[in-house]
């Protein structure tokens, strides 16, 4: 089999060589350098075509000899006409400039470099033959985002969740975050998650950024693990002459009236003939800022020990209490570092070759101040420690108390805070090439992506006493009903802990594609594009935990070490949450911990190694498609990519002894292999030159998060809860279809309605059920299958139709709307629930923006919605845990004071908008984080010199 395809493919090559007519090739950039991406390219006398690329350039190939007319249409500039000569058996090569409109459209201005982000945006996307969403670095700038996480989720159909009030997961079209995938320069991000593939968009600035590419229906030359979509983060390419830019800033966070650093610096150019370019770039951003935080964790079920019989307890029905309660308050800092290099060389007119990089470093610096508040066992509730009003509300109840301060050692890299150091590097070699009518193209990249946590340290201290609960679902509270009994200066030491955590996940990718003309139907632009994929991937995961032991009576009480009241007047919870006093971090840093004269550790496996794993999955893909004209309206392609996937995984399984003590450990190793199948089809008709339709038929997939895949054993004791890995699961796969409408405005803009429906089979969800000893068994397992269908719509535009100044005014609109099923899913007593929606699938997303913009200045408010949703499924709907809805306001203003010079201003989080998690119902609160606001401003500098 495999000469048969080496024989194809130097068949193929040979048709290509010895072919007997000329090519055409060119650049096409604008007035300032920049290339022009998504510009169409017509030889007017054939009617045959080509579209730029995202660096600019353009290839038309099997052109008879002779000389013809090439034309350039391009929305929001003039339409291009240039002659050019070809000639057999060679390749003839040109750089395009082309000019700003500068004409009147309905009595709006139209300028090249003002319009060039949208411009760019919108061409590569009505140009492109699937459904794709296309942001351009400039469109980007206009919104007040710092990474790349908060600028997708103004894409139609994406959400973020957040952390820390930064967009970090991305979910779209409603699906959970490792069912999509997100690439750099087409080749796959690694995920530093230790338990998932999520990749962490807000590790990446969004300056680093030239284009974001998400493909909402992906081709068969794409990578099929893309089950909602595909995010192609597109870097910056060398411009075709001198370009500076630079920006500083500060900004301040009200949350803790910290301060903000930020800047970034870019430069490029290319040779004075041509043929090297490169484009270097670096960003920084250093962020002190903070959250005020509340959690509870609610319950239906209370028993006591009525009888002084532990085995005997009484239960008393009563309405939904908060059986834990928490408030916590964070410090952190986070900075990042990015840097990039990219470089291309024109060996001659046929062969290009590039390189690509971007390093970045992120370093979490975290405090964190935890008052946890957790009702004791019935058996250890005695009758009158409780009270239950008339309405069935228990409104006291005894509790175990604890105080806890998180953080690290004391040197220059933790500064006594908890470091979290994240870093993902991309290298990426590739050429470009042209044998008469055979283009080959080909990367080869090694990519990286670690998480490591030195010297984690937590200090704690516990006591019990009696509260009163306040029996409000929305903002529950724990009050003490002895503040003497309460106070902080007599809690007892409880422990004290450090850990250590590395995970990192390291990526090489090969791939190499081959394209050819082939006409079917009697017409033009036809191909022929065949090749394979190779990705080898390895991910691991190395954690340790030591307990520590005083051996001295310093410890003993919390009264008794250096504290601190972190307790504020205006937490954005509310001032009724006093977090308290706590241990300092500067003490909890300068702790010898490894003095065996002070104190005694104690390895804990148990805490750590059944999260410990190594797998190694490969994936070996190769892929055939053909794009076709079947009038000059109506174009199809279609083709089949299958992919082999084998994994090999190894855990941990843990040994315990009769009284549940650790006794050992087993390594546990498994393999796993498929094969899929996935054919696509798209259709995409042209009404006009400016409306299009669409229609796609894809198949796609996406592979289980690693963690779930290592068959590792883990059984706690003391909670009565075991955890199971499982490498037996079956990828998810899923059925799509997709029908879009587009119609853009000659004043660049669009307005876009489409419809969509996926067949979901074999998704994974944590199933939860109890043995027969009474313990909680929870183990990720296959679904059934799921359906979701969904609308969008999507409208921006200058409002130029309007009078007077409101001309100026432009808007950005899109929605989308989302319903799914999920059926498989079991509850605790092995029931089929029919009650759920596909978990992380928001039934309603929402972008709106309005801008106002002159020569020197631009407005623009934005707000992003995005709906409820069902995140993670528990035992019964009472323990379902939900996110909540989010609205996030955002406004931001830049003032030209030259043509080079800027001054921008951007304000975040007006409406203060919580994360919030809620349990079964929306009126009971899980979890509510509040971040505050924040204000950047600063100066942007920007020079183009066109060689």
């Amino acid at each position: 089999m495999k000469k048969h395809y080496v024989f194809l493919l130097l068949a193929l090559i040979s048709i290509g060589v010895f072919a007997q007519n000329g090519n055409i090739r060119g650049i096409i950039a604008d007035e300032n350098g920049i290339t022009v991406p998504g510009a169409n390219v017509v030889i007017e006398e054939l009617k045959k075509g080509s579209i730029s690329d995202f660096d600019g350039s353009f290839i038309l190939v099997n052109i008879p000899e002779g000389t013809y007319n090439l034309l350039i249409k391009y929305l929001g500039y003039a339409d291009f006409k240039q002659e050019v000569i070809v000639t057999n058996g060679k390749t003839s090569t040109l750089n395009v400039t082309l000019k700003s409109n500068n004409t009147e459209l309905d009595e709006v201005e139209v300028t090249g470099y003002s319009l060039g982000s949208q411009a760019r945006a919108l061409n590569t996307q009505k140009n492109k033959q699937n459904i794709t969403n296309i942001v351009s670095t400039d469109q980007i700038g206009k919104f007040p985002d710092a990474n790349i996480g908060d600028a997708v989720k103004r894409i139609p159909g994406i959400t973020m969740q957040v952390d820390q009030g930064e967009a970090r997961n991305i979910i779209i079209r409603g699906l959970s975050p490792q069912l999509n995938s997100v690439t750099l320069n087409g080749s796959r991000i690694p995920s530093a998650e230790g338990d998932n593939r999520n990749v962490q968009m807000d590790l990446i600035p969004a300056d680093m950024i030239q284009t974001v590419e998400v493909n909402k229906a992906v081709t068969p030359d794409m990578d099929a693990d893309a089950l909602g979509g595909s995010v192609n983060l597109i870097t910056k390419t060398s411009p075709q002459g001198f370009r500076l830019s630079a920006t500083a800033g500060s900004g301040v966070n009200y949350i803790t009236d910290k301060r903000i650093l930020n800047g970034s610096f870019l430069l490029g150019d290319r040779s004075k003939n041509g043929k090297f370019g490169y484009m270097l770039s670096a960003s920084f951003n250093d962020n002190d800022f903070g959250s005020d935080n509340v959690e509870a964790e609610w319950e239906d079920a209370f028993e006591y020990n009525a009888f002084d019989d532990e085995d005997n307890l009484e239960e008393v029905d009563v309405n939904p209490y908060a059986k834990v309660s928490e408030i916590r308050e964070y410090l952190v800092q986070r900075i990042r570092r990015s840097f990039s290099a990219n470089f291309d060389y024109k060996l001659n007119e046929n062969n290009n070759i590039y390189f690509k990089s971007i390093y970045n470093w992120r370093d979490d610096r975290e405090n964190r101040f935890r008052l946890e508040q957790e009702i004791l066992d019935g058996e250890d509730i005695e009758p009158g420690d409780f009270t239950v009003d008339g309405n069935g509300n228990l409104t006291s109840f005894p509790i175990e108390a604890k105080r806890q301060s998180k953080g690290g050692i004391d040197n220059n890299r933790s500064k006594n805070r908890r470091l979290e150091d994240q870093r993902m590097f991309n290298f990426s070699l590739g050429g470009e090439h042209l044998a008469n009518k055979l283009q080959i193209d080909w990367m080869a990249s090694f990519a990286k992506a670690s998480e490591e946590r030195l010297n984690e340290r937590y200090l704690e201290y516990e006591s019990e006493y009696g509260v009163a609960f306040n029996n409000n679902t929305d903002k529950p509270l724990f009050t003490p009903l002895d503040a003497n009994v309460a106070a902080f200066d007599i809690f007892e030491f409880g422990e004290l802990t450090e850990e250590n955590q590395y995970t990192e996940e390291k990526d090489f990718n090969f791939f190499t594609n081959f394209k050819l003309p082939l006409n079917i139907f009697q017409q033009e632009d036809g191909f022929l594009k065949f090749g394979v994929r190779t990705r080898l991937k390895n991910k691991n995961r190395d954690n340790d935990f030591v307990e520590y032991s005083p051996k001295t009576s310093d410890l003993d009480l919390l009264g008794g070490v250096p504290t601190r009241n972190y307790s504020d007047k205006d937490f954005l919870a509310g001032s009724q949450y006093a977090v308290g006093t706590f241990a300092t971090p500067e003490y909890l840093g300068t702790l010898n911990l490894y003095d065996a004269a002070q104190f005694e550790a104690e390895d804990l496996p148990e805490e750590y190694l059944t999260a410990n794993f190594d797998v190694d999955e490969n994936v070996f893909a190769t892929y055939a498609m053909t794009n076709q004209k079947l009038s000059d309206k109506l174009s199809v392609l279609f083709g089949v990519r299958l992919e082999h996937t084998k994994i090999n995984s190894l855990g941990n399984e843990l040994i315990f002894d009769e009284d549940g003590d650790y006794a050992g450990t087993n390594e546990l190793k498994d393999e796993n292999s498929y094969t899929n199948i996935l054919p696509g089809l798209h259709f995409k008709y042209n009404v006009s030159d400016n409306t299009v339709l669409r229609f796609a038929w894809t198949n796609t997939l996406a592979r289980p998060n690693y963690v779930d895949l290592v068959p590792y054993q883990e059984v706690n004791n003391e909670d009565e809860e075991i955890y199971l890995g499982n490498s037996e699961l079956n990828p998810t796969t899923s059925m799509n279809f997709d029908v879009m409408a587009e119609h853009y405005f000659k004043s660049v803009g669009i307005i876009s309605a489409g419809i969509f429906y996926k067949d979901i089979q074999d998704f994974v969800y944590t199933s939860q059920s109890e043995d027969t000893n009474g313990y909680e068994v929870y183990q990720p397992l296959n679904g059934d299958g799921a359906t979701v269908f969904g609308a969008e719509f999507s409208l921006q535009r200058q409002l130029d139709f309007l009078p007077g100044f409101a001309k100026n005014f432009s808007i950005y609109l899109n929605y989308t709307y989302l319903t799914s099923n999920a059926k498989g899913i079991k509850n605790e007593d092995g029931e089929e629930r029919n009650d759920l929606d596909l978990p992380q699938t928001a039934p309603n997303m929402f972008n709106a923006s309005l801008g106002y913009a002159t020569k020197k200045l631009s407005l623009r408010l934005s707000g992003n919605y995005s709906d409820a949703y069902i995140d993670e499924i528990g035992g019964r709907d009472f323990e379902d845990r939900y996110y909540d809805e989010q609205f996030f306001l955002d406004f931001n203003a830049n003032i030209s004071i030259n043509k080079n010079l800027s001054l921008y201003a951007d304000l975040n989080n007006i409406t203060n908008q919580p994360l919030r998690y809620f349990q079964g119902v929306k009126s009971r609160t899980m979890q509510m984080e509040y971040y505050g606001r924040r204000l950047t401003f600063g100066l942007k500098y920007d020079l183009f010199k066109k060689n």
